[in-house]
């Protein structure tokens, strides 16, 4: 009797667990569990992806992207732009988060770390850009954009009053993990960089590249006090590695631009002055000087995501050949960044 039992009770547990288990295994197929970061995962595996940080309130543009197969977008939560408060950024997330094939894609919001952005909300009526040389106000807001951007300005991004604007409850990345983004995809880690900040950071005997990832550490932690696997993508600032290997640690992916093809500033979707201008650079941001760089961050296993800007096929089916034969994982767009692009991966 007593093997009876056992086996009977052994067959009842048997079948309670089958019942547990198989809707656990759809969920993890589906990858909506929380106990693994199945968002690294994904964005691990991939291999194409959509950058789009303007016009997303056009009306057509989030069925556009949502027609589209791209596993990653890094797109513009809208509704910390001026004007667009009641932008709604959730539902946006909501009609994006599957592809058509249904598999579930990793979204990250677009933030500059390392300017201020006039057009931001964070932008109080008291703030006053940089001119003449001298610093804005607040004085952390330190000059004008040296690529030429219009209403953006690198920061003492150190200050503390700059970081409140981020970090901590109320911060513009725990909104962004509470909105619904897997994570940021931070622009201008290059401030560490700028000649601005760093004559800014020697006058105050604070070195600008270990105070960058300072910065980006906090961010990645206060993201991950609301989402435990939030991700944290940094673009450009490829050098950053050499100053403090752990920068290297800190990011989920480093992404790049303009490798082999860049756009001017400011201009519009079907100006021809937003793509083709060839790298002819001889120094460190020459192209195999950069493909070099990249290589530090493939060995230390993170992904490499590029975006070039080209109108032309020709220049873009060369982004894409010679960007696989890096081991970049390659977009061709215009720099504009108003429209999924007119020259996809092949």
């Amino acid at each position: 009797m007593k093997s009876k039992t056992i086996a009977y009770s052994t067959i009842v547990v048997l079948t309670l667990l089958s019942l547990w288990i198989a809707p656990m295994a759809e969920k993890i197929s589906a990858g909506q569990t929380t106990g693994t970061n199945t968002n690294l995962t994904r964005l691990k595996e991939a291999s194409t992806w959509m950058y789009q940080i303007q016009s997303l309130d056009r009306r057509g543009a989030i069925t556009a992207l949502a027609k589209t197969d791209y596993p990653l977008l890094v797109l513009e939560p809208t509704l910390t732009v001026k004007g667009n408060e009641r932008f709604n950024t959730k539902r946006m997330l909501r009609r994006l988060r599957w592809t058509p094939q249904g598999k579930r894609r990793v979204i990250l919001a677009y933030v500059d770390i390392g300017e201020a952005e006039r057009f931001r909300t964070y932008w109080k009526s008291s703030w006053r850009a940089p001119s003449g040389g001298n610093p804005g106000t607040p004085n952390f807001i330190l000059t004008e954009d040296p690529d030429g951007w219009r209403g953006v300005f690198p920061v003492a991004y150190w200050d503390k009053r700059w970081q409140n604007i981020w970090l901590g409850n109320r911060g513009i990345v725990r909104r962004m993990a509470k909105l619904g983004f897997d994570g940021i995809y931070m622009d201008w880690v290059e401030a560490y960089d700028d000649e601005t900040v760093k004559d800014k950071a020697r006058r105050g005997h604070i070195n600008a590249a270990k105070e960058m990832v300072t910065f980006i550490r906090r961010m990645r932690r206060s993201g991950r006090r609301a989402k435990p696997n939030f991700l944290v993508v940094g673009q450009n600032a490829p050098y950053l590695i050499n100053k403090d290997f752990g920068y290297a640690r800190l990011i989920d992916a480093l992404a790049v631009e303009d490798t082999w093809f860049r756009g001017e500033a400011d201009v519009g979707w079907k100006n021809p002055d937003g793509g083709d201008i060839k790298n002819r650079r001889h120094d460190k941001y020459s192209a195999p000087s950069l493909l070099k760089q990249y290589r530090k961050y493939a060995r230390a296993n993170v992904p490499i995501f590029s975006v070039d800007y080209s109108l032309k096929t020709r220049n873009a089916n060369r982004v894409y050949n010679l960007a696989a034969a890096n081991g970049l994982r390659a977009l061709v767009t215009r720099v504009a960044l108003s429209r999924v692009t007119r020259t996809p991966p092949p």
